[in-house]
């Protein structure tokens, strides 16, 4: 909702996404995986480099095994270690979240607020573990949207904690339904074109 002591002239223009590359097309082994069974759930710290990597990893793996999930894991920056990929984990670098987010079950990230927002349009429950900064904040307003658990402090993560959590996100019917509720509105906005028009809006009364 717009804060109440925003004044007239502040704008609220919806998130701005930034395309994805148009040479980009995914690996023939991530597609194989997605297509080989239930949708997996996203695992994907970015640009959270973890000191305990090998142990936030463990636990992931861990996790899934306890709720007997399938999940892919974003290595990104190095917030969770590479493994080898299973026919229950698949381990991928990078892949652009408008493409691999829709095709998941949920996603679990640190709540940075691009993660967060990526989450959201993606229709999709969010689990968020917040490591600082603002990403506290993001796992508050996920969770009071209605679209994932509560957050999980990093340093509180344990393994059942995790699967307790992960087994709510892919089985919560209200949390699945809000997420994709949400997802539709997120997708249905032109952040840009508004600000776009807002700007050229402005600049013309002051012509």
């Amino acid at each position: 909702p717009r804060p109440r002591d925003w004044p007239d002239w502040y704008a609220m223009t919806g998130y701005w996404f930034l395309p994805r590359p148009i040479d980009w097309s995914p690996p023939d082994e991530l597609v194989r995986f997605l297509d080989a069974g239930e949708p997996p759930i996203c695992f994907s710290f970015s640009s959270m480099s973890d000191e305990r990597g090998d142990d936030l990893t463990h636990s992931v793996l861990a996790a899934l095994r306890q709720i007997d999930r399938r999940g892919i894991i974003v290595t990104a920056w190095g917030g969770l270690r590479s493994v080898e990929s299973t026919d229950r984990v698949h381990v991928i670098d990078h892949a652009p979240f408008d493409w691999l987010l829709p095709q998941c079950a949920a996603v679990v990230h640190h709540g940075g607020a691009g993660s967060t927002s990526a989450g959201l349009r993606a229709g999709v429950p969010s689990l968020i573990v917040s490591f600082f900064a603002d990403q506290p904040f993001w796992g508050r307003r996920v969770y009071e949207l209605g679209c994932g658990p509560k957050p999980i402090a990093r340093q509180q993560l344990t393994i059942d904690r995790l699967a307790t959590a992960l087994d709510r996100v892919v089985r919560d019917r209200a949390l699945i339904d809000r997420a994709a509720e949400i997802g539709r509105v997120i997708q249905s906005e032109d952040g840009l074109a508004q600000a776009s028009a807002f700007i050229e809006r402005t600049l013309a009364s002051h012509g």
